[in-house]
């Protein structure tokens, strides 16, 4: 057999060089789509993706890693909750200041939801006591944004998210005069300390005067119809005495479970 020579037709037979996306090789028509980084960077026609249910899941996760990662390594604490209309020149506002002194004086890092007023006055507390001072806003209609005594602050979209954040990283919360939000973290966390979620978690309702007649209708309707237990309402500490707030929540005995008497300590006596 004579030698074949290769001649230009010969290279139009020669199969189309290889593609690779990741650790997939493509040939032929198969090797024309485009590359991942080429439709990453391209703009895209349709946006509703950003609307969808499995795009919100991931903002959602987001939030916890944030979350989990900036406050993993912050130490004990304790969540000061309390209203954002508490005015600055108010016995409240100076009250959760002195708590917030109070509990880095103790040794622990002072949380709030990051806002104004009894939130506020606490982180400045932190601060002016030389502790530690976070703060775990939320996105609302009528945004204030952190307050400027925050050391360390998230901003969370989810209300979830953030209570988790609260929960998980504190070790108690003191809970000031407050709104439809302050009595939505009081009960999330007495419902949770209720049904054994969380454990060895002692809340401080701060004064008489304001907690009193619910408490009174916790005694006088729940209890008495039956829908909560006489234990139930020993699951909070009552107070008007800053230091006893303090005392109650930084010397909580976490060996203990929640209903014996050594866990339910009352402060000093």
């Amino acid at each position: 057999m004579g030698k074949h020579h290769i001649t230009a037709a010969d290279f139009d037979s020669v199969p189309d060089p290889a593609r690779r996306k990741g650790s997939v090789v493509l040939r032929r028509d198969r090797a024309k789509t485009s590359q991942s980084d080429q439709m990453l960077f391209e703009t895209p026609r349709d946006t509703t993706f950003v609307h969808s249910d499995p795009w919100r899941v991931l903002r959602i996760q987001s939030e916890f890693v944030e979350g989990f990662g900036t406050l993993a390594e912050l130490g004990r604490t304790i969540c000061v909750f309390g209203s954002a209309r508490t005015h600055r020149d108010s016995a409240e506002y100076r009250t959760a200041e002195q708590i917030g002194r109070l509990l880095v004086g103790h040794g622990y890092a002072v949380m709030t939801g990051g806002g104004p007023g009894a939130m506020e006055a606490a982180n400045k507390g932190a601060v002016e006591g030389g502790g530690t001072s976070v703060g775990l806003g939320i996105e609302l209609p009528f945004e204030t944004g952190l307050n400027e005594y925050v050391d360390i602050g998230i901003n969370f979209r989810y209300f979830f998210a953030r209570k988790t954040m609260f929960l998980k990283y504190s070790q108690g919360f003191i809970v000031m005069p407050g709104g439809f939000g302050t009595l939505d973290e009081l009960f999330e966390a007495l419902t949770l300390v209720q049904t054994e979620k969380v454990t060895n978690f002692p809340i401080v309702l701060f004064g008489t005067a304001f907690w009193g007649p619910l408490i009174d209708w916790l005694k006088g309707t729940l209890l008495e119809q039956g829908t909560i237990s006489a234990e139930d309402l020993e699951l909070f500490h009552l107070t008007d005495d800053p230091e006893d707030a303090v005392e109650w929540a930084t010397t909580y005995h976490p060996e203990q479970p929640q209903g014996t008497e050594a866990a339910r300590r009352l402060g000093p006596q």
